[in-house]
């Protein structure tokens, strides 16, 4: 089960004036679920994206990178599950452009406003007739207050759907900011093997747009990892519509942009709760570094020790194993000395060795926690990193090896 995770309430997830979404089910990989899902965006509205680094990336990332760089104006995104559409080749790009052109037929917009977005296994064909024939049922349901179903629509190994809502004040009007993300495993930065869009009904410019959403991804999505595999189809989409009457600009930013990167921080953070198989939620504090760089180093490789994710999933204080990965971590110059580890409140190493206060029975009391806090103090400058990770447990084994089945 989700690590102290719970699916969204369906009234709680607030309509964005400008977006509509229409769910259906395409039979793309299993019946009698939700599998395609389109948003179909009002024409006045601006969307900027970040996508995975992976160079294996999928059609539909290429696709969705071109029509944005077309700068033609995006009426409407479609997600499918079932099928990654990556590893697929030529006839994967065709398939990719097709759907979009699909969806623009029905829209009566070009293809250059279509983006494309799929989630699933990795080199199968796309089955492009079960899209295409599911696409009038998906524009048929088109709603505004569709969130919660969109949500579980996109999902694949997730186990429960993911959604925020917020809402501020900015110059007397309301602003509404609403999020959805998959995800679950092959997750890792730049990006993580997600899909997350955003929308408010706020106006933004597109440069400025793509400045938020930037740094919205950076500080949540770009800061969380469960196994340490970057997917081939990740994407983050920010929409705005601009239909509350409120116009962003340098004066007002910093409130929406605080609003959007908490909306994207615990929807990354649910996708971590939600991990393949994790029984542990674990935060990573690395603090006093000399840079950033060097603070996500160590504690990424904190995070990616398989010896320190099932140490946590036995809830066994192995604490050792911690220092070894920050040994590991690439700081060259580091001087294992100075700094302190600590588990929650309790101080486990200093002076380059095991705390002279420190307990077994201490460390094997945060241990049992369900939520866990690992901080770093290097000691070294004034940054600090923060980042969210899980364990490993049986099921994560027992999830990817059965993952087509």
């Amino acid at each position: 089960m989700p690590v102290n995770l719970t699916s969204p309430v369906a009234a709680e997830l607030l309509p964005v004036n400008g977006v509509l979404l229409g769910c259906t089910e395409a039979n793309i990989k299993k019946p009698d679920r939700k599998d395609l899902l389109v948003m179909q965006i009002d024409s006045q509205s601006t969307v900027a994206g970040v996508f995975t680094q992976n160079r294996f990336c999928a059609a539909p990332v290429i696709v969705a990178r071109e029509h944005l760089a077309a700068g033609k104006g995006i009426r409407a995104l479609v997600v499918n599950t079932g099928n990654a559409n990556a590893g697929t080749g030529e006839p994967g790009m065709v398939s990719a452009r097709s759907t979009c052109a699909a969806v623009a037929k029905l829209l009566g917009c070009a293809p250059e406003q279509v983006l494309p977005f799929s989630t699933g296994v990795i080199m199968e064909p796309l089955p492009l007739d079960k899209i295409v024939a599911g696409l009038p049922q998906a524009m048929a349901n088109l709603k505004a207050d569709n969130w919660f179903a969109a949500a579980n629509t996109i999902m694949t190994t997730d186990i429960v759907a993911k959604g925020v809502s917020r809402q501020l004040q900015i110059d007397g009007k309301t602003v509404t900011v609403t999020g959805m993300s998959k995800g679950s495993g092959m997750i890792h930065p730049n990006m993580a093997t997600m899909l997350g869009y955003i929308a408010t009904d706020a106006a933004i410019a597109q440069s400025l747009l793509q400045q938020m959403v930037s740094e919205a991804a950076n500080r949540s999505f770009n800061c969380i990892t469960v196994d340490g595999d970057t997917s081939t189809n990740d994407a983050l989409m920010l929409i705005a519509t601009g239909k509350s009457g409120v116009a962003i600009n340098d004066a007002n930013r910093a409130q929406l942009q605080a609003v959007i990167t908490e909306v994207a921080t615990l929807l990354a953070q649910a996708i971590v709760r939600d991990g393949e198989g994790a029984t542990k939620f674990i935060t990573i504090k690395v603090e006093g570094g000399k840079d950033e760089a060097e603070c996500k180093k160590i504690g990424y490789a904190i995070a990616h020790s398989p010896l320190v994710k099932t140490a946590f999933f036995a809830s066994d204080p192995n604490l050792g194993r911690i220092l070894a990965a920050i040994g590991y971590a690439g700081v060259n110059d580091l001087d294992v000395t100075t700094l302190k580890l600590y588990l929650d409140d309790v101080l486990v190493a200093e002076n380059g060795g095991r705390a002279a206060s420190y307990k077994e029975e201490d460390g094997q009391r945060v241990m049992q926690q369900s939520d866990i806090t690992i901080r770093v103090v290097l000691k070294r400058g004034a940054v600090n990193a923060t980042l969210w990770s899980c364990d490993f447990s049986y099921d994560y084994v027992k999830i990817n090896a059965s993952y087509r089945s």
